[in-house]
């Protein structure tokens, strides 16, 4: 079983008391995001995790406890992008803050361990091609040799995206823009000791050199563990995924970053709510068990 932690929310820059204190008690709860009374029991144990893989844009909160997460083989997906807080509006400077955190994520744990993610691209008023292109270099020289892989996406407008972004003027990511900005990407990747794939995008970059991306990579925590993992691709992300099956222990409508692309949030009233009941001592995320909730225990199918 891999974990995921988590597509749903930044569970290292939020939750990390409540992580850690879930990996000392060995099991989490998690709601069905879809059926909220159906809870299930996911243990933590080293014997039945093979594998975790954490999402963040910012790590710091965790990086005096790495020492704890020894016995798994784990990654980090750290996302650094080229917006200002008219986009990502509580996130701390990249200059002075995230990129020195992103170096010393990797001195702790090896450049093999931490994938860059320049995503999603998006584009409008300020945010052109050129300016991507501009600031995808200077982030790309200040990570050389502090990863070895950078993965892309461009910006999917899902219904609550469209309804944070309407004072960014929207220009459309057209397959022509993709390729216009593909090329100088991947020469910069090349120049800094990148390889460079793309997330989930149907569109075929490989004339550039690009790849298409595994983000949750049973492969990479093979040669994280020493020994063969054994993952088969996910069956409920979209088909253009390659991601291994993974169990996500987060919870959607929890995230603070304040970035106005996201997906997992979908109204400041339900992120509020969520906060306010959020326990770090407690099995979930948010809130307690009930008398209605049903537990069932994880089993990876075989």
């Amino acid at each position: 079983m891999i974990l995921s932690i988590s597509r749903r929310t930044d569970i290292p820059a939020r939750y990390a008391d409540w992580f850690f204190r879930r990996m000392e008690e060995g099991f989490v709860l998690v709601r069905n995001p879809m059926n909220p009374r159906q809870v299930r029991r996911i243990s933590i144990d080293p014997e039945t995790v093979e594998g975790m893989v954490f999402w963040t844009k910012d790590p710091r909160p965790m990086l005096d406890r790495l020492h704890i997460l020894d016995p798994y083989p784990y990654y980090f997906q750290f996302t650094l992008n080229a917006y200002g807080r008219d986009v990502e509006t509580n996130l701390p400077a990249k200059n002075d803050v995230l990129i020195p955190a992103f170096q010393r994520l990797s001195g702790k744990i090896g450049p093999h361990r931490i994938i860059w993610r320049y995503d999603p691209i998006l584009l409008g008023g300020r945010y052109t091609i050129e300016h991507h292109i501009r600031y995808f270099e200077a982030i790309a020289k200040r990570l050389e040799g502090y990863t070895e892989c950078c993965i892309i996406s461009f910006l999917d407008l899902y219904r609550n995206t469209e309804r944070n972004l309407p004072h960014l003027p929207q220009s459309p990511i057209t397959e022509e823009a993709m390729h216009a900005m593909a090329k100088p990407l991947s020469e910069i990747a090349n120049a800094h000791g990148l390889s460079l794939s793309t997330c989930a995008e149907a569109v075929d970059l490989s004339r550039y050199g690009i790849g298409h991306a595994r983000c949750i990579d049973g492969e990479l925590l093979s040669r994280i563990a020493g020994r063969e993992i054994s993952a088969k691709k996910d069956p409920n992300q979209r088909k253009e995924c390659g991601c291994m099956a993974s169990i996500d222990i987060g919870a959607y409508d929890t995230c603070t970053n304040g970035c106005l692309y996201c997906y997992a949030n979908h109204s400041p009233g339900a992120l509020k709510r969520n906060l306010a009941l959020h326990d770090p001592a407690s099995p979930l995320l948010v809130g307690q068990l009930t008398a209605e909730d049903r537990i069932t225990e994880y089993k990876e199918k075989g």
